[in-house]
């Protein structure tokens, strides 16, 4: 068989990707040795976010008296839980053979290796093997839970995202290690459904790569939600030999033992690059991932990769459009570079964190001299009424030019805001006309307004 693109997995990057190549009138082929639609829609994005949505209305159940309501006898079953979630992930994967069919994209299930000369051995399940071949391969195999020699994962006591996801039973107590977006979702998820739960995270602050603002609200309504959050400290060595785990942690102010029915290990990932060929292509690597250009081009021309498997954020939506805007050079469309400095980025705990562009901080360091603007949601008549008043908006500008250089949010809702930050950066879009674009009351996002108004001292509502 012979494709002009043959792309191997078939994630948010993969599928994505796929699609549009069909699109532009390519021959198109995707190798999966899974499911469709990967990572994201079968272990991560989708199903995580139909967890959260459990534990939220869980959460409004558990406290309708506060909005003039009663209800008794509120309880939650877990098995149906995790059930419904696999269910979306499943209605979601169907979606995507849909599209598949629709758009005439051959699908090709096993396990892809990369060979000289453009082709690809393809293992089936059985252990058959079929080679193709195609104008342009693309590897966009993503990644998985990253496993330190510390902490070697059982399964079953010391787990990783996907076993977090599907678990019999709820256990009573977990410790969460790392305090990224996966870490702080669970945690809260599991929180949320009355598990004790504990975050270690080895850096000062939870939420390392959000601005300092956003990290400490985070720990403060982590706190007052009852979770237990230990910074500065790192796990040394986990026993599982009893009935749950004990886990040795290292702080500033000396060791302490932790115990918990199971341990979630959120400390990153690592990508599915090995036995897939690389070394035999000649494909060059560097630190776990595949160095291309920025039309995503490896060093063998032919031969390219897009998502979690090269240098970019490890993001669903940073897979997509890394594929769309590949396929579309190789159709010879006008085509631009992806800028990765205006890319977004979402947590989906509560209170929910999306940011974009730089921190307070990097800012500072890279000499500009700055307007800061924050707008709290206590002051928001939106969240007031919806008694959603933890976290703000924070917005920075450079005083000399009005450049919009970095926008964070913590609040409900914030993900679907953060958008409009997103745009108006794209746009090149200065803080006087933020301030003077007309914004809807009461609503949440208006208090991105009513953070600029602060950043230009023309604040009305603090």
């Amino acid at each position: 068989m012979k494709y002009d693109v043959l792309i191997i997995g078939s994630g948010p990057g993969g599928y994505v990707t796929a699609i549009r190549a069909s699109q532009l009138g390519f021959k198109v082929g995707v190798i999966e040795k899974e499911s469709l639609g990967g990572i994201c829609l079968n272990w991560g994005c989708i199903p995580t976010k139909a967890l959260l949505k459990s534990a939220q209305v869980y959460d409004y159940l558990k406290h309708v008296d506060q909005y003039g309501l009663k209800a008794e006898a509120i309880d939650k079953d877990f098995g149906a839980v995790i059930k419904r979630s696999r269910g979306v992930a499943e209605g979601m994967s169907k979606g995507v053979s849909f599209l598949m069919k629709k758009n005439k994209i051959d699908i090709i299930d096993g396990f892809g290796k990369i060979k000289t000369g453009k082709k690809v051995d393809v293992t089936a399940k059985d252990g058959s093997v079929t080679e193709y071949s195609a104008d342009n391969i693309i590897i966009a195999t993503g990644a998985r839970s990253r496993v330190l020699p510390n902490l070697p994962q059982d399964g079953k006591k010391v787990i990783g995202y996907r076993q977090a996801m599907s678990l019999p039973s709820q256990p009573k107590s977990m410790i969460v290690v790392g305090s990224g977006a996966i870490g702080v979702e669970f945690a809260h998820f599991y929180n949320s459904m009355g598990t004790d739960v504990t975050v270690v995270e080895f850096m000062p602050n939870i939420v390392p790569v959000e601005d300092i603002d956003v990290s400490k609200q985070m720990e403060r309504s982590f706190k007052k939600s009852g979770i237990k959050v230990m910074t500065s400290s790192s796990v040394e060595t986990v026993d599982t030999s009893g009935d749950g785990v004990k886990a040795t942690v290292k702080t500033k102010k000396g060791e302490v033992v932790l115990e918990a029915d199971i341990l979630l290990s959120a400390v990153g990932i690592k990508t599915n690059i090995e036995n897939i060929g690389l070394e035999d292509v000649g494909i060059i690597t560097d630190r776990d991932k595949i160095l291309v250009n920025d039309f995503y081009q490896t060093n063998i021309p032919g031969y390219f990769a897009i998502g979690d498997v090269t240098p970019g954020p490890a993001l669903a939506h940073v897979a997509s459009a890394e594929g769309i805007t590949l396929v579309e050079k190789l159709a010879g469309l006008h085509t631009e570079a992806i800028d990765y400095g205006n890319i977004p980025g979402c947590t989906y705990a509560t209170p929910e964190i999306a940011s974009v562009g730089m921190t307070e901080k990097q800012a500072k360091e890279a000499g500009y001299d700055l307007k800061v603007g924050k707008f709290p949601f206590s002051a928001s008549g939106k969240a007031t009424a919806a008694g959603t008043t933890d976290g703000f908006v924070k917005v920075i500008f450079d005083a000399k030019y009005g450049e919009w250089l970095g926008c964070h949010m913590i609040g409900a809702g914030v993900t679907d805001m953060i958008a409009e930050a997103v745009l108006g950066r794209k746009l090149e879009t200065t803080g006087h006309e933020v301030l003077k674009t007309i914004h809807p009351h009461p609503t949440m996002s208006e208090a991105v307004m009513e953070a600029v108004a602060d950043a230009y001292d023309e604040v009305i509502h603090l």
